[in-house]
């Protein structure tokens, strides 16, 4: 590990005329190494004839996403079995609780990210935050042993605590291991996805094309983990012990740590072209041109004939406010901004509307691993005499289809589509996102429509009142609307990472995975806030609500209605951005002109 000093993303000095001694044959020549890309040691990386990067290192990169993903799927996915179970919890808090936790997983990555682009690196930040995941792990572990022996040894009336709550400290105890999961995890998984993204030169055109194609079969491999946990942990967890349900992910998650140190040697690492901190570049540009918005382009010839050339070239027209933040002035504080500098703020600002328009489908996605998973609780899982399918590997439908789509989606949608439109992915990310959308909404009118009929099996068989009887409906019914989730999946979450990492300045694509993250995340806060304002407004009048404990009573086929008319307004609003949307171009002038 002594070799890696140079992995933080210092700035890159100004370029010397010779990089290498002229006495090492192995130095490549200046006009063929890879710009901001060096080895483990820190040395310049020929872009011909190298052997790091490429499919190996990013191949080796999405077996620790395999590895990361049955770890974490292996806690979350059947996280409200063991809230409304051993924990004690209601449907709706647990719910609650799960959403939280989800979102919280997913809006932490914003901070991660921003300690990689800053400061640590994203590989340093991997294996920090790879460290911390390992011990979070064995940390829950630990307290579900606690939880276990509690419910074993505990009496009725012993030290004043029920057999049927857990203590203060158990709680308090779960629930922090739970987050210092989703604190390690938010620095792990944006900087792991844009580390193997890394590995390929988008400048040149055939690993630009496996680039596009690294984010499907990334997909892929996050969905053999999450399938293979789903299949194997939930039963493990229903059937033997929750002890062992969470160790198993500490050791999976041990197996990714080990694997992404391995590779070290291969890796193609990424250095930042300049002194200052990426988010203080951005940061400088609102200040500045809040702080010129009385002045007019023409007080600088020089900026205003730049600006207009640079603009020519980039096409970006509009948020022409910004512009004025590369006005000269006398004024105290930073210095006039780089159009560079302009270009990369008028590039985040661009990307607000797209996350806006973005959260009803997060809060769609919120719903297979809760309240789909109560549904499937409820119905027939027995197969043959013996054997009960776990409510929550019913996800695995989700990873299974993701598995079975995308080589079909990269191998035979994409070329067809790319003779059509001639475009190298076939359709822009945007019109993979809105593709997705629209499957989402059949997707919540297929699960109402078996939710509808759920409800009358049980009314038919007299079973409304009944909280912990098994509904005469085989659980395959629910499978369709996994499989339509699946399809959704592989065309906006992987279209959504694709463009995040596409579309935000090179120094900041962390940050740009951690924002499609973040996107799920608020979804699973609006989701949890959507359920509490909910419940309150139908619980009235001794009636129950939508989200009873006994979902026999309950109406989750009216709530699965509501989304699927929320995610219709939420398409109009994404189409209407996305055709407007200005496609980010790179720039190719120098960072100091200004």
């Amino acid at each position: 590990m002594g070799n890696l000093q140079n992995l933080a993303p210092k700035s890159a000095p100004r370029r010397p005329r010779t990089t290498q001694p002229r006495c090492d044959p192995m130095a490549p020549d200046e006009s063929e190494v890879l710009e901001g890309v060096v080895d483990h040691r820190g040395r310049r990386v020929a872009s011909r004839g190298s052997t790091l990067g490429g499919w190996r290192s990013a191949a080796c990169i999405i077996g620790v996403e395999i590895a990361e993903r049955f770890a974490y799927c292996g806690i979350s996915s059947n996280l409200i079995t063991y809230l409304t179970g051993p924990m004690r919890q209601s449907v709706a808090t647990a719910a609650a609780n799960v959403n939280a936790f989800f979102g919280a997983a997913s809006m932490l990555p914003l901070l991660g990210a921003f300690v990689a682009d800053s400061y640590l690196g994203r590989y340093r930040t991997i294996l920090f935050a790879s460290l911390l995941y390992v011990m979070a792990l064995g940390f829950l572990t630990l307290s579900a042993a606690l939880q276990s022996h509690h419910s074993l040894d505990c009496l009725p009336a012993k030290n004043g605590i029920s057999c049927h709550t857990s203590s203060p400290f158990q709680i308090f105890f779960f629930f922090s291991s739970l987050y210092l999961v989703a604190i390690a995890q938010g620095g792990h998984k944006p900087c792991v996805q844009a580390f193997g993204a890394d590995q390929f030169d988008g400048t040149n055109a055939e690993e630009s094309k496996s680039r596009s194609s690294f984010f499907n079969w990334w997909y892929l491999g996050i969905s053999v983990g999450a399938a293979s946990s789903y299949s194997i942990m939930s039963y493990v967890q229903d059937n033997l012990n929750w002890s062992l349900g969470f160790g198993i992910p500490c050791g999976a998650m041990t197996i990714a740590l080990l694997i992404f140190v391995l590779g070290t040697r291969t890796y193609r690492y990424s250095v930042k072209d300049s002194k200052s901190n990426p988010f203080g570049r951005i940061a400088q540009v609102f200040v500045a041109a809040a702080r010129n918005r009385r002045m007019t382009p023409s007080s600088s010839e020089e900026h205003e004939e730049a600006a207009r050339t640079a603009m020519a070239r980039v096409g970006s027209l509009r948020l022409s406010f910004l512009d004025k933040a590369m006005i000269d002035s006398s004024s105290k504080g930073w210095r006039s901004c780089s159009i560079r500098q302009v270009e990369e703020a008028k590039a985040m600002v661009r990307l607000v509307p797209i996350v806006g328009t973005s959260l009803i489908y997060a809060i769609v996605y919120a719903q297979s691993s809760t309240f789909f998973t109560k549904q499937g609780s409820t119905m027939d899982r027995s197969i043959g005499p013996n054997f009960r399918i776990p409510p929550a590997a019913l996800q695995s439908f989700i990873s299974i289809t993701i598995v079975l789509f995308i080589p079909i989606y990269d191998r035979v949608f994409v070329p067809i589509a790319r003779r059509i439109t001639g475009k190298p992915s076939g359709i822009t990310m945007l019109q993979r996102i809105g593709i997705g959308m629209s499957l989402s909404i059949i997707s919540m009118v297929v699960a109402a429509l078996v939710e509808k009929r759920r409800l009358q099996v049980a009314v038919d068989f007299g079973l409304v009142d009944a909280k912990s009887v098994t509904i005469p409906m085989r659980v395959w019914w629910l499978v369709p609307q996994y499989i339509l989730f699946g399809i959704a999946d592989v065309f906006t979450i992987v279209g959504l990472q694709e463009f995040f990492y596409d579309q935000v300045p090179n120094a900041l694509r962390s940050l740009g995975l951690a924002l499609y993250l973040s996107i799920l995340g608020v979804g699973n806060f609006l989701s949890s806030l959507l359920i509490v304002i909910i419940k309150k407004v139908t619980s009235g009048n001794g009636h129950p609500s939508w989200f009873s404990n006994n979902l026999q009573l309950a109406h989750l086929d009216y709530f699965y209605w509501l989304l699927a008319v929320l995610s219709m307004v939420g398409l109009a609003a994404f189409m209407y951005c996305a055709n407007s949307y200005i496609y980010n171009q790179k720039l190719q002038y120098d960072e100091d002109t200004s």
